[in-house]
């Protein structure tokens, strides 16, 4: 009992690579008062079986920062904690059966380049001095990483505990937590050898993360996947390269497919992502046991019969070794396949770092990115797509097995940007779901609603297969086109159930509100946006403030902001302030009615005064239903957002239909309403908007009201502005091809980088492709030429003047 201290600053449940990480980052950040409970040895879960494979590839900005991260902190860490490592860094090969294939390699290049990779794209007739045993008739190309490698997981592991034991921190093995309590600003964890205090705690169980995330009432978004790879005898030609050569083989990955074949010793390792996958411990006859630690499941080879002969077909020497051993372990996914890094959502103090499919690869990162959001509250890449937060209700146990068992099986598949998963969907559907189904509307989820992307014409392709690519001219684009100029003609109508609000009211509450956003509060019967900056003067959100009393407002964001969102707001209230937040989401949905027609549309059905000017908002009837109508429109043209009760929204929109058809009023959907937004020049969650900029970067100076006394990120804000800020967002038009320009693409000025895209499409009222992005500030003057990097070729792109491409002075909007 006595080796159980009373208290610590931070306790992390979990003794894999991923919890010791943590605890290694937190001392090394000074806080030494932290303890890792481990209920059986250190890697005795799913650490213990993995395969050690360190990738930097990643189609993700964020995941790739993590990954690299890793790969730089495990070539250091034996020497800085003094500790053998077993660690090879060999490079690798990812292999291309498709153009498509080549065109995501080209991106990832870029993307690698950035952050200071020499990743690299590879010829056929170059592979095989890369790879001499393999056969590459049928293969278009490589991508070349050198920093890829393998790395002995329980040596890192132990490693990184031994760094943090030296440092201060303490683990605690054979320890089993068997309950969590809050006690007023404090947890109390409770183990088989007595209780702990502690301030902060932190789930890191693997793909025990469920069990343990029950005990702070938090159901974890998880399912549990089998994983086998296959070790092979010795091959005596690769036993000689490898004498000969001083050295091992690349690691190669068959993507298309779908397997990785890494040199083990003078054997080999062949690890498949198979189609014909299975999950475990997901049903009542096949549970979870108590204790699974350094075991492994059965074999199950003939899931891989496929995979091995391919193998053998790409690299034939692997045909003449004898099969060694087989390994068959858990593995834990999310429904998208990345971890949980963040906080803990709806719980007080408590952090994820959970659910980690590729754990040896990012575990370094996760340490970091985990260590800074104990202790900072924030972290310094924007890691939105590991947050717990990204997923609301929706993540029922059928929901988180099917994404596990699609995620699984399309490990290595591209991610197209008009494709959309066809596994678990219809979770929540809008009150006039079969209204925009029988319309022709292909769907979507957004925070598991179901929204039209487009809507198809008898004849139109509508197969999974044809969303399949990374160009412009799908079979949605003539819709999209027709929609888009539909709008900017007549009037469109988009269904789009699942906005995120939240009403706010209470004494106070209009104070409350300007000290946490940088700008003004909206007067009653007014509407305006708000930004909200952290400490450090970075994008946390957006949202749009509506001001129906003095002290009492709805606060409206997007559908997969709803938990980030509200806790953010939960997070500041002053203690003891009167002031409510209530979570209205699912009470209400939302149509957009947009376009010159959209006032004689809605003058024909209600009686409200449509003469009320832009960032109004009023309570009208339609169809003998209350419904909110307010005057944005995020198409950019003359419009109003009606908001009305779900169970009253049918009625409403079946008026605003019949009524619009005089009037050529057509459905939309959110690519036509993406490609309206960038025309604009308006920000997207988490592409435009996000932690990896300021406000002021982030071009929202007219959003800050310096005389304010104060707000959250005034002084950093304050500072920047008085330093100078080094890059700026801009709007450029670009001599696209068939491409727009993705996510995260390179900007360039000559031979130097001078900035990224954060988004990109094609603008249809303008006639020209559009990229949304950041820029150094000397090169913000309108008409000045740059090159945009669009998978591995530049392209021509000219800088705007910091106003909307289309209707600049919004004469349409305000008509």
């Amino acid at each position: 009992m006595s080796e159980i201290p009373s208290r610590a600053r931070v306790i992390i449940i979990g003794g894999g690579v991923v919890g010791v990480s943590g605890l290694y980052h937190l001392a090394k950040a000074g806080w030494t008062d932290c303890v890792l409970l481990e209920k059986n040895e250190l890697t005795s879960g799913s650490t213990w079986h993995a395969a050690g494979n360190v990738p930097t590839f990643s189609s993700s900005w964020s995941l790739m920062n993590m990954q690299r991260y890793s790969t730089e902190l495990y070539k250091r860490l034996g020497t800085e904690v003094d500790y053998p490592m077993n660690y090879h860094v060999t490079g690798s090969l990812r292999l291309a059966h498709t153009d498509e294939r080549m065109l995501e390699f080209q991106r990832v290049k870029g993307m690698g380049r950035y952050q200071g990779m020499d990743i690299d794209v590879l010829g056929v007739d170059e592979i095989k001095g890369r790879y001499p045993f393999l056969e590459t008739h049928d293969l278009k190309g490589a991508l070349y990483d050198p920093n890829d490698g393998d790395i002995d997981p329980a040596q890192l592991t132990q490693a990184l505990a031994k760094g943090a034991r030296d440092m201060g921190a303490k683990i605690i093995r054979f320890c089993p937590v068997t309950s969590a309590r809050r006690d007023g600003d404090e947890w109390v964890i409770s183990t088989e050898k007595g209780d702990i205090r502690c301030e902060f705690v932190v789930n890191a169980a693997g793909y025990r993360a469920q069990e343990v995330g029950r005990m702070f009432g938090r159901e974890v978004p998880m399912a549990v996947m089998s994983h086998q790879y296959i070790l092979f005898d010795e091959i005596p030609e690769l036993a000689a390269w490898s004498r000969e050569n001083g050295g091992k083989l690349p690691l190669l990955r068959d993507v298309d497919s779908s397997y990785y074949l890494r040199q083990e010793k003078t054997g080999m390792n062949l690890g498949p992502y198979e189609r014909n996958c299975r999950a475990h411990w997901n049903t009542t006859a096949d549970p979870m046991p108590a204790d699974f630690s350094f075991q492994l499941y059965p074999d199950d080879l003939d899931r891989l019969e496929w995979y091995l002969n391919d193998a053998v077909e790409r690299v034939p020497i692997l045909g003449t070794a004898g099969l060694s051993k087989v390994i068959n372990g858990p593995i834990p996914y999310a429904p998208d396949g990345n971890p949980l890094i963040g906080p803990m959502p709806g719980v007080p103090n408590a952090f994820e770092a959970c659910v980690f499919t590729f754990g040896i690869a990012q575990g370094g990162g996760a340490g970091k990115v985990l260590a800074e959001w104990i202790i900072e509250g924030q972290t310094e890449w924007d890691m939105w797509s590991c947050d717990p937060r990204r997923y609301t209700n929706y993540t029922d146990p059928q929901y988180c097995v099917d994404k596990a068992l699609e995620i699984y099986g399309n490990e290595y598949a591209i991610h197209f940007p008009k494709h959309m998963w066809p596994a678990a969907r219809d979770r929540k559907l809008s009150a006039v779901h079969d209204r925009t189904k029988a319309l022709g509307g292909q769907f979507g989820p957004f925070n598991g609603w179901e929204r039209a992307n487009w809507y198809a014409q008898p004849g139109d392709d509508t197969s999974e297969h044809s969303t399949e690519t990374f160009s412009r001219s799908g079979p949605w684009q003539r819709r999209v086109k027709e929609e888009c100029l539909a709008v900017r003609d007549h009037a469109g109508i988009l269904d789009l159930p699942g906005f995120s609000r939240f009403k706010i009211e209470g004494p106070g509450t209009r104070q409350w509100l300007l000290g946490l956003t940088t700008g003004l509060v909206p007067k009653p019967g007014r509407i305006g946006l708000a930004y909200f900056a952290d400490p450090k003067g970075r994008i946390v959100t957006e949202m749009s403030v509506m001001s129906v009393e003095d002290d009492e407002f709805v606060l409206i964001t997007a559908a997969v902001a709803q938990w980030h969102d509200r806790e953010w707001l939960e997070k500041h209230l002053p203690k003891g302030s009167e002031i409510t937040i209530t979570d209205v989401t699912e009470q209400f949905s939302c149509q957009i009615l947009t376009g010159p027609a959209s006032r004689g549309i809605l003058a024909s059905v209600s009686a409200a005064d449509l003469s009320k000017g832009w960032l109004t908002h009023q309570m009208t009837e339609i169809a003998g239903k209350e419904c909110r109508i307010i005057r944005v429109s995020f198409a950019g043209e003359l419009g109003w957002e009606l908001h009305s009760r779900v169970e009253d929204t049918p009625a409403v929109f079946d008026a605003i239909w019949k009524a619009g058809q005089p009037f050529g009023l057509r459905p939309f959907g959110m690519f036509a309403l993406d490609s309206l937004r960038l025309e604009k020049g308006y920000r997207a969650w988490k592409g435009d908007l996000s932690t990896d900029y300021t406000i002021l970067q982030g071009g929202l100076d007219r959003f800050v009201k310096w005389e304010k006394e104060d707000f959250v990120g005034k002084g950093a804000l304050a500072a920047e502005k008085q330093a100078g800020v080094s890059k700026r967002f801009a709007t450029l038009t670009v001599d696209a091809g068939d491409y727009d320009a993705p996510y995260m693409s390179t900007i360039w000025l000559g031979d130097t980088i001078v900035g990224e895209t954060t988004s990109g499409g094609y603008g249809h009222r303008v006639g020209k492709s559009i990229a949304l992005g950041m820029l150094r500030s000397d090169l913000h003057e309108s008409g000045t030429r740059l090159e945009i990097e669009i998978f591995g070729q530049r392209h021509a792109a000219t800088v705007h003047a910091d106003e909307p491409l289309w209707d600049p002075q919004n004469e349409r909007i305000r008509a």
